[in-house]
């Protein structure tokens, strides 16, 4: 695999066993981040129900997480280039604790929205920062895995966010739920502010000028502008199903109870665990063997706009099964984030990174939200409820195919030495 920028090795990479320890440190608190995302889903029957929210509503409830998250991502990249993963990521973590708290005693509507955009802001550094830190701390091609291997961890904490909440319901409910999650942020910002080493500013990669201050260095990146309609649309998209309309669609298409339902988003959430664990276990081969990001997402990707299809047509047939392998098969899509932070100097990574991250997670709540109103617009329009879920998902799969022709379109007509 070629980037645009020479990787040499780093004179601050750290052995094996500091990088794990390093590892360990982040994930746990990723695994809160993803699990304050996902839940909203196994809670949306209970918050519906307490709070007669309509389905507009709960996608701008869910949506309101990766609103707060995409409004930190530009000034986050700044800072993390500056300032280091460890500083950042324990500033943003304080937000996320309040974040909780206020979810926990909130009255309305309005009160859970402002806390949920809390939260995504407080949360929305903890795989930027880290993916950062591996830029500088990690081999290239150990970077890839630990890429993927942070999603796992984020697969983890959305399997909590499943069938162990559905669990822990009738003992804490859902405040108590708020409430213990905002301890487990203090104590994962106590491991971080323990494990992870200090940063060490640099202008520049060794051997090479001075990089631009801001952002006109990665808009102008070809690699990354072929990258950023996959970002906002497929991989957006697939999180806005999997964080929150997978849960929806198996009960008000598919006629699962709630409970059949937190079993069926546990088991997709497993399947994407795995996922994330197999490509962490080859990625490191494929690059050996010159296998690259943009090849892989360009002949992988259309079988998920093909299940997607599946999904569609099948309509009340298409339970948690075919979900899992829609989500899963969008997993390859996740290649391009750890490939833009390569194709650019260590000394934007984090720039890079909160910049196409910004992409992914503004179509996310795009996505979540205008799947919600569509759905209500149909309704509005006289279509059942069954009908009108499978509309918004076949428009939805409308744009995903623009943004794949998009992207392929860019990658097809770029020379291979200039591609990355």
């Amino acid at each position: 695999m070629t980037t645009a920028a020479p990787v040499s090795a780093h004179r601050d990479q750290l052995g094996a066993r500091a990088a794990t320890i390093v590892f360990l440190a982040f994930a746990l608190a990723y695994f809160l981040s993803a699990l304050a995302r996902a839940v909203t889903a196994t809670l949306s029957p209970t918050l519906s129900a307490e709070f007669s929210l309509t389905a507009g509503d709960l996608g701008l409830l869910a949506g309101g997480y990766f609103f707060g998250f995409a409004l930190t991502q530009l000034p986050m990249g700044k800072w993390l280039d500056q300032h280091g993963p460890r500083r950042v990521v324990l500033g943003f973590l304080s937000l996320a604790v309040v974040g909780c708290m206020a979810f926990a005693m909130a009255e309305s509507f309005g009160g859970l929205l402002v806390a949920r955009v809390l939260i995504g802001m407080g949360v929305s550094a903890c795989l930027m920062a880290p993916l950062t830190g591996y830029r500088r701390w990690l081999a290239p091609a150990a970077q890839l895995r630990a890429n993927s291997w942070m999603l796992m961890t984020g697969s983890f904490g959305m399997v909590a966010a499943t069938l162990p909440v559905q669990w822990l319901m009738p003992f804490l409910g859902w405040r108590g739920l708020f409430w213990v999650l905002a301890g487990l942020v203090a104590v994962a910002m106590a491991g971080i502010a323990w494990r992870v080493p200090a940063w060490r500013h640099e202008a520049h990669d060794a051997g090479q000028a001075p990089v631009e201050e801001g952002y006109g260095i990665v808009w102008r990146n070809a690699y990354f502008r072929q990258m950023v309609p996959l970002g906002l649309v497929n991989h957006g998209g697939m999180v806005a199903i999997q964080t929150l309309w997978a849960g929806p669609w198996m009960v008000k298409v598919a006629g699962y109870t709630p409970a059949q339902a937190a079993g069926g988003l546990f088991a997709i959430n497993l399947v994407m665990l795995l996922s994330f664990w197999v490509w962490g276990m080859v990625n490191p081969r494929l690059a050996r063997q010159g296998f690259t990001p943009e090849a892989l997402i360009g002949w992988g990707l259309p079988l998920s706009l093909l299940l997607l299809a599946a999904i569609v047509v099948m309509g009340p047939a298409a339970g948690w099964p075919m979900l899992a392998l829609y989500c899963a098969s969008c997993t390859v899509a996740s290649q391009a984030q750890p490939a833009v932070a390569l194709a650019l100097p260590s000394a934007v990574a984090g720039r890079a990174l909160s910049a196409y991250n910004l992409a992914i997670f503004a179509g996310v709540f795009v996505m979540q939200w205008a799947l919600g109103l569509m759905i209500d617009g149909l309704r509005w329009l006289g279509w059942d409820e069954v009908a009108g879920f499978r509309g918004a998902f076949a428009v939805f799969g409308l744009c995903s195919v623009v943004a794949y022709g998009v992207f392929w379109r860019a990658w097809r007509r770029q020379p291979a030495s200039t591609s990355r």
